[in-house]
């Protein structure tokens, strides 16, 4: 990690990202990305200006998610890695270890392509922890054929917590495009859960023209798998659905469910990633046992216009039970929204968000979603502010903490929602609507919030804000995250992000948290109930002279309940 003023030492470009896959030459193949060959070359690249390279996120020299787990009270992250560019290309599966989801050390990688059904690339996958406590894993590999089909690993030591060496099993490719399956479009096996027939179930992600299909398969002894006659799950006119996920949530406790769970208190979630859009949505609803299909409850919307993990720049993620804390946690990945010229510039590309723990809200009808409490650890002193008001058209800036690098809870009391701003907001997309009515776009009650990542003229802000409307009787609080100003540089994404929050301004104070680390800015409205992710690349905002303001742009007064602010060590990543 670099501080300010510091440079960096690099001996390769290399590229991180999660799990969505994609090929490059051979057959005609359906793809996620294009493959830059002409770049991806082994690179001795020194005194590089890093302004953007994060503190406390998980930034290994490469990365793509695959199969987080935990093992003898170890975390594992396995992700997909391009050892010798910062574009996607030649990968295998990369390992890291943490005691605390915030510190990593890093292990040769645990599988790379060399047998013929991965031998052009071992793409993503995940782990499931067996009955006797073995660890598995699953992940699509690149056959000859340039054929997506499915592998099997196992670890070779099961004494070693650490789980450095894994070994393919002899029966591979145990997963196959047969029976009218693309062979192009079938990918990301989950983690597997044990059904009451004693048999276990998994399911791939795959299409049939626009049809996003999760195929299901059952096997009784996690080798021999047999393809069932329909799909878990299946949704008109989304596409490839990439890295399916499928899991547990209990209706009366906030904690997380071994993956295999069901029962009458119990409802399931089901997270694809849209391969056409590069966002995920997910649905909640009921796993018909008998007939082995997932059924959205009514009202879930089941296409990318419903319920998302996040808002913003975040795509690709996964789940898993952490049996030592009976929670579910879900790792995403950031991709970068700069050009691939300045990836390979600087030398590495995608990092990794913050873990968060996940349950179903009171309601039942969405997850809630928290900052894991281990990344605490690396709060220094607070800055605290407390019953301030925050006058209409006023800036505050928040001292005494390294901007660059911060953690920040706010929240904020109304006054007065009389005044609200009226608008019929009938089939209206809060995206939209936060680009229309960014931060220097003067409400009533709000726009109000904070602005980081500012430089000390504001030309350069990531504004996460507020802001209240009155449709007919009743108000509806819009979170946004405006990225137009976040930049002084032209070939950056700029895009404003944004979702309503399910939150009643009248009876509860509306809560803030932003994560913001160097060109990161993490962000959780109401408690966890909307979360957005924006990546920017502040050119005059950098290291020491970056800002964070308070602001409210608003015509209404507002009143700060309490501001804490932590300035953030940097993780350890060896």
């Amino acid at each position: 990690m670099t501080s300010s003023g510091e440079t960096m030492a690099f001996t390769a470009v290399w590229f991180v990202g999660l799990c969505f896959l994609l090929l490059g030459c051979g057959i005609h193949v359906e793809a996620s990305h294009r493959v830059f060959r002409h770049l991806q070359v082994h690179h001795n690249i020194t005194a590089i200006h890093q302004p953007y390279r994060t503190g406390y996120h998980f930034q290994p020299a490469k990365h793509w998610i695959n199969g987080p787990m935990i093992y003898k009270g170890i975390y594992h992250l396995f992700y997909q890695y391009n050892p010798h560019g910062a574009v996607w290309g030649n990968i295998v599966w990369a390992h890291a270890t943490s005691i605390d989801l915030t510190n990593w050390v890093h292990y040769e990688p645990a599988i790379k392509p060399s047998i013929e059904s991965d031998i052009e690339g071992c793409w993503s996958g995940s782990t499931t922890i067996l009955p006797d406590g073995k660890p598995a894993i699953l992940y699509t590999g690149i056959d000859p054929k340039k054929r997506q089909v499915q592998n099997l690993a196992f670890p070779k030591n099961l004494s070693d917590p650490y789980l450095r060496e894994w070994i393919k099993v002899p029966q591979n490719p145990v997963m196959t495009p047969i029976d009218g399956i693309n062979a192009s479009s079938f990918r990301d096996p989950t983690t597997a859960w044990m059904a009451p027939d004693g048999q276990w179930r998994v399911i791939i992600g795959s299409k049939i023209d626009r049809v996003g299909k999760a195929i299901l398969y059952k096997s009784k002894d996690f080798f021999k798998w047999e393809r069932v006659d329909h799909p878990l799950h299946s949704s008109e006119n989304t596409g490839m659905w990439e890295c399916p996920d499928f899991f547990p949530v209990s209706v009366n406790e906030g904690v997380g469910l071994d993956t295999s769970v069901n029962g009458p208190n119990v409802k399931h979630v089901f997270k694809v990633s849209l391969d056409d859009k590069k966002d995920e949505y997910y649905t909640i609803g009921t796993y018909n046992l008998e007939k082995d299909i997932y059924v959205p409850d009514e009202g879930s919307v089941d296409d990318d216009s419903g319920l998302r993990y996040d808002y913003g720049k975040f795509y690709a993620s996964k789940t898993f039970f952490d049996s030592s804390k009976n929670r579910r946690i879900l790792w995403g990945w950031i991709n970068e929204s700069d050009s691939v010229t300045d990836d390979v510039k600087k030398g590495w590309s995608g990092v990794q968000a913050i873990p968060r723990n996940i349950w179903l809200d009171k309601a039942g009808k969405q997850l809630i979603q928290w900052p894991v409490t281990e990344i605490e650890m690396l709060r220094k002193t607070p800055v605290e502010l407390q019953n301030t008001q925050l006058n209409g058209g006023s800036v505050l800036e928040v001292t005494g903490v390294t901007a660059s690098q911060v953690d920040v809870e706010v929240s904020f009391n109304l006054p007065t929602l009389e005044k609200a701003e009226t608008l019929n907001l009938s089939g209206v997309n809060p995206q939209i609507l936060c680009s229309q009515k960014g931060a220097s776009v003067k409400g009533s009650v709000g726009p109000f919030g904070l602005l980081a990542l500012a430089s000390k003229g504001l030309e350069e802000q990531t504004a996460i804000f507020f802001r209240v409307f009155k449709d007919k009787e009743k108000l509806v609080v819009l979170m946004c995250s405006d990225q137009s100003r976040s930049s002084d540089g032209s070939e950056v994404d700029k895009t404003a992000y944004g979702a309503f929050v399910d939150v009643d301004p009248h009876r509860e104070t509306l809560s803030l948290r932003s994560l913001i680390d160097h060109s990161i800015v993490e962000s959780f409205g109401g408690k966890g109930k909307v979360c957005i992710t924006s990546r920017v690349y502040p050119e005059l905002a950098i290291f020491n002279k970056a800002h964070l303001y308070i602001f409210n742009n608003g015509t209404e007064n507002i009143s700060i309940s309490k501001l804490s602010a932590w300035s953030m060590k940097k993780a350890k990543i060896d």
